[in-house]
């Protein structure tokens, strides 16, 4: 952590619900009767010892397994539920976007909804108001001012809801699966709405299953896990053991068996190749985050090998700030000489790939690899991913591709093709 003012200080916090465990029908008549209002009940423990800070303008990421107690936290912070035990700290206006619609008028047109939206996330009415055409043009509902919005799809209210985001005033913005919302063309929106922010310093806690959303945004990350926390930190730290996790959760699933996900969380658990340095350019002492118009990605990586591998190898992805995967390559067997890594050597891994992405945020991850007798690739080191942005003016679409387009005039004694 730097030296930058909190936003957010949770100390200790605890959370528990109580669940009824027993159900009137099912008891005796008679005790029924004499004690009409007792219930057995068990304590469900949700959140247990969580203590994190963030600073000031940081992107924060909270992530987990559904059940971990991501939403209970954040509704805690929004002091929707107050905690058992423990403290929350808070500095600054906040606005909560925990379930997007919450609130909306069925029997009102969208208008009306965002304006009273907009109130209840700390605008002012006349504020409101003057915003009111400008989220509505956001979500691109413009021709559907007049339409009640009983009549709206789930895919319209969604996108009326998160258009209030872009014009809230608070300083902390609390997040939970805000980007699940809308088609692709809707989520880049998204993105240049985070971008945004971003750069006007607000904080921003965010619960997200996106890894890749995570990576490219998030400047600090926190995995809960049964409730408690397991990992805090990097993104792509965090966001890899919440890889382990989900891994080791389906193969438990398999019941044990040798199947990919059993051996695939074995090998991230302990792998035999680790990754010891990883960046993008061409020279180390000069590395990139940042990317001209078609300039090429350059990765390159160094891997440390701890236990034999036969047949290395190197895969990579490339994704938007979505998780919408762009690409995949690399070489399942990089034919070392010898055709196997021994304990304690070094090797060096570099791609490089042409780049026809448009301006934007991108994530770029990789990892070794071993190819298996049967000649399938599995992993041996845990992925390693690296945020870059292509820099220009924001195009339509994710790929600048090369084209040619002529115009000619044609004889006009011809006859044009479809008409007689």
């Amino acid at each position: 952590m730097s030296d930058r003012p909190l936003s957010i200080e949770v100390r200790d916090v605890a959370k528990s619900f109580r669940i009824q465990t027993d159900h009137p029908a099912d008891r005796p008549r008679k005790d029924k009767l004499l004690h009409p209002f007792r219930a057995e009940h068990r304590e469900f423990k949700v959140l247990e010892d969580i203590s994190f800070e963030v600073e000031r303008g940081e992107f924060f990421g909270v992530i987990g397994r559904n059940g971990s107690g991501k939403s209970t936290l954040l509704k805690i912070l929004a002091s929707v539920y107050a905690a058992d035990a423990g403290r929350v700290r808070i500095a600054g206006r906040m606005a909560p976007f925990l379930e997007l619609g919450v609130g909306f008028n069925q029997q009102q047109p969208a208008r009306e909804n965002v304006i009273m939206n907009a109130v209840m996330m700390g605008l002012t009415p006349d504020e409101a108001a003057s915003r009111a055409d400008e989220m509505i043009d956001f979500a691109g509902l413009s021709d559907h001012t007049d339409l009640q919005l009983k009549n709206y799809s789930s895919g319209m209210k969604v996108r009326l809801a998160f258009s209030v985001l872009t014009q809230v005033d608070a300083d902390i913005l609390l997040l939970d699966e805000v980007l699940a919302v809308g088609d692709s063309a809707f989520q880049q929106k998204c993105e240049s709405v985070f971008t945004k922010l971003r750069d006007e310093g607000k904080t921003i806690v965010l619960v997200t299953h996106s890894m890749p959303t995570v990576n490219a945004f998030c400047d600090h990350a926190l995995l809960l896990h049964d409730g408690r926390i397991d990992a805090f930190g990097k993104p792509i730290d965090v966001s890899n053991r919440y890889l382990e996790v989900n891994m080791r959760a389906a193969a438990e699933a398999e019941g044990g068996r040798d199947g990919y996900a059993a051996r695939f969380a074995e090998t991230i658990a302990d792998p035999p190749i680790h990754i010891a340095d990883a960046w993008l350019g061409a020279d180390p002492e000069q590395r990139n985050s940042a990317l001209g118009s078609g300039e090429p990605i350059i990765l390159n990586a160094e891997l440390e090998v701890v236990r034999a591998v036969e047949r290395p190898g190197f895969q990579f992805k490339i994704e938007d700030g979505q998780g919408q995967s762009l690409f995949m390559g690399g070489a399942a067997d990089l034919e070392l000489e010898g055709g196997h890594a021994e304990p304690g050597e070094r090797l060096r891994v570099r791609v490089e790939v042409e780049n026809r992405l448009a301006p934007g945020r991108y994530v770029i991850s990789g990892g070794g690899a071993q190819l298996t007798s049967d000649g399938t690739s599995e992993p041996a080191t845990p992925v390693t991913a690296l945020n870059f942005e292509v820099e220009g003016t924001r195009a339509e679409g994710l790929m600048e591709l090369d084209h040619a387009v002529t115009m000619e005039r044609i004889d006009s004694d011809k006859p044009v093709i479809g008409r007689p």
